[in-house]
């Protein structure tokens, strides 16, 4: 491989050049001049990124390739891998914060910034993160074939600035491995250092990529631990140009290899492992920590929370997101006892299934305070159910959900008991919960309010009636039918090579963050408002949405397009979904939406994997037909979309009012005449 040549795979191309993998295909098929492969395989081949970048500009598919995307290419292609590289441009954008000697070392010759640079990049990590920290110091050989990676994140910087230009290069990386890693959304994070309160010294003893502790923004020290070196390095980088205060993240097992014996902290974060058998049951069994037993070797998310109250100070808060099983277990019943007799555990919140990973189970919220030797140990427990609030992983409503859990934890935090909410919240008698099984979870102790069921179906049934009076109302008649037409088509390609409309792709779209709400697939297809959220390190823009846009899923959904309206506009266009931006005055999006519904349509367009079916967008079809006509079918597929919405709605109530009927004849509040 010639020096410095970057490479770059088929789904690096079509990133740059904002088109599927399918229409790169397409060009190697066609094009006869598209380059050569350089390597990779027969069915994962890369090429040289200099080649490629050459030939999009000359057939007119790009500009010029993001300096993003040269240096994401870079980073992916580092001899040492990914990792490696992020370390190195983690500790070069630390220089960013000294401009002086940051402008007097890139203007220095190869040779002379491969000899100065590892003593400034040692001085600078030592300066932010502290003696002991998990970054290596690249020097030599292997620091001087990488200078362009240097120089590279350096203009990257320049361009976005030192945190955002990390933050694109992290989420990248997360993107290349979903699966190593466990994220903590960062709406569930923030509303974990909300339940924390105000604090000075925040630690995550498990801080994985650190969300926990950004989340914690008036921290003025943050600590951390986490047993893989390459994450806890990328971690203390991320943290170190996210926030002005020291960062102190460490490498190692919390449980086994402590590196915070002499932190009391504020508070502690924390979203430890789960179902660990191997936590070190026998080699920590006299562990000073086990102040409420010794955990069982099957229960070591009690360990994890004893280690968190052992580490904070006096009243304290450690916030911990646990296994619902952890709630009842009957192996950590007497620990449970014992936190709830000396007042540790405040409060216990079940959240959505979908709210964090693993996404399929309803995980749990634990409140706690390390008491004081001179406070009477409170006699209730909080328990709020919100579990229910949710659709799924992409319906989670952060915003409505904050607002109860808070509510309902701030009356209970000050005043020591917190309004009753049927269903919802209440605070609960310890002699309620000290029996033979110690049960906390909140299902448990909230009963539902059947006095209201059978009113509640009676309202229900109310709406439904209306619902469905509205949909006849709105059920478009067929007509005379009559032969099929025999139009002339075009294809989407065609219409965004003329200039009638352009074609956009969303990003991620259904992780953490914050900004404009998203709008999934899952969104797209049910006509749902956005639900989704943008991750952390979606530092590109994300493309929003405009009122008369027509958006399409991607992946394995048939024949399903939606116009935007005014309520929608101003989201996020989420991972998986095309969207379409016409010139009204040449395409109607009424019309354009229309015929992309069509079953045939769809089918013609669409491609099979593995696993799913993919829509390739650009071939799907509209007839050529003059504005006058395009209006008159767009009027008429206007109609029906609201009849569909229609019928959505009394679908939903009909769903309600079955449920109801059930739950009401079970609990005696709906008779059964």
């Amino acid at each position: 491989m010639p020096e410095n040549r970057t490479e770059v795979t088929a789904a690096g191309i079509a990133r740059f050049a904002g088109v599927g993998r399918a229409a790169v295909s397409n060009w190697r098929r066609r094009h006869s001049d598209f380059p050569k492969p350089v390597g990779g395989t027969d069915t994962s081949p890369v090429f040289d990124l200099a080649e490629v970048e050459q030939w999009l500009r000359e057939q007119g598919k790009v500009d010029q390739v993001p300096l993003r995307e040269l240096v994401w290419q870079q980073v992916e292609q580092d001899p040492g891998g990914a990792a490696a590289a992020l370390r190195l441009v983690g500790a070069v954008l630390l220089l960013h914060a000294r401009p002086a000697e940051w402008r007097r070392l890139l203007a220095a010759d190869d040779a002379r910034l491969g000899r100065e640079l590892p003593d400034a990049l040692a001085e600078a990590l030592r300066a932010r993160l502290g003696e002991g920290h998990p970054v290596p110091v690249p020097e030599g050989p292997g620091l001087t074939g990488r200078l362009p990676l240097v120089r590279g994140g350096a203009q990257l910087a320049d361009e976005l600035g030192a945190g955002p230009a990390y933050e694109f290069l992290m989420g990248r990386h997360l993107e290349a491995g979903p699966r190593q890693y466990t994220l903590t959304p960062a709406p569930l994070s923030e509303l974990m250092a909300e339940l924390a309160g105000p604090a000075g010294p925040v630690l995550d003893p498990a801080c994985g990529y650190g969300g926990l502790l950004l989340a914690a923004g008036t921290a003025t020290t943050v600590a951390g631990q986490e047993a893989d070196p390459d994450l806890a390095a990328l971690t203390a980088l991320r943290l170190a140009l996210h926030t002005d205060a020291p960062v102190r993240i460490r490498v190692g097992d919390s449980l086994r290899a402590d590196e915070h014996t002499g932190l009391r902290a504020d508070a502690v974060l924390c979203h430890p492992p789960f179902n660990e058998r191997a936590w070190g049951h026998e080699e920590l069994a006299y562990d000073p920590r086990w102040e409420y037993g010794l955990p069982p070797r099957t229960e070591s998310e009690l360990a994890w929370v004893q280690h968190a109250l052992a580490r904070v100070r006096e009243h304290g808060a450690a916030v911990l997101l646990m296994p619902p099983a952890a709630a009842s277990r009957r192996s950590g019943r007497r620990i449970r006892a014992d936190l709830l007799r000396r007042g540790a555990l405040r409060a216990v919140v079940a959240l959505p299934a979908g709210a964090a990973p693993p996404f399929g189970i309803p995980l749990h919220l634990w409140v706690l305070r390390r008491p004081a030797a001179d406070t009477p140990a409170p006699q209730q427990l909080l328990v709020v159910d919100v579990a229910d609030r949710s659709e799924g992983q992409d319906r989670v409503p952060w915003q409505e959900l904050r607002g109860t859990v808070l509510d309902a934890w701030h009356a209970f935090d000050r005043d020591g008991s917190a309004p009753d909410r049927p269903g919802v919240s209440r605070t609960v008698p310890l002699v309620d919960l000290l029996d033979d099984d110690v049960d906390v979870t909140p299902a448990r102790h909230l009963p539902t309010r059947a006095a209201d069921a059978g009113e509640g179906v009676e309202e229900v049934r109310d709406r439904l009636t209306a619902a469905l009076r509205h949909a006849l109302d709105l059920a478009p008649t067929a007509g005379t039918p009559g032969p099929p037409a025999h139009w002339a088509m075009t294809s989407i390609g065609e219409l965004a090579r003329t200039g009638a409309l352009s074609v956009l792709t969303g990003g991620p779209g259904s992780g953490p963050g914050g900004g404009p709400p998203v709008l999934t697939e899952h969104d797209v297809v049910t006509g749902g408002a956005p639900s989704g959220a943008l991750p952390d390190g979606a530092s590109e823009e994300p493309v929003l949405v405009r009122a008369g846009d027509v958006v399409i899923p991607a992946l394995g959904r048939g024949a399903t397009a939606r116009v935007i309206d005014d309520a929608t506009a101003g989201a996020a266009l989420g991972r998986n979904v095309y969207l379409l931006r016409t010139d009204p005055a040449v395409l109607d999006p009424w019309f354009l939406a229309g015929f992309l519904r069509s079953t045939a349509n769809s089918r013609q367009a669409s491609s099979f994997t593995s696993s799913a079916t993919r829509l390739d967008v650009r071939r799907l079809q509209v007839p050529r037909l003059p504005p006058a006509d395009q209006r008159r079918y767009g009027e008429r597929f206007r109609s029906v979309a609201a009849f569909e919405e229609a019928s959505r709605s009394a679908a939903r109530l009909g769903e309600l009012l079955v449920q109801g009927l059930y739950d009401g004849l079970t609990d005696g509040s709906v008779g059964p005449s």
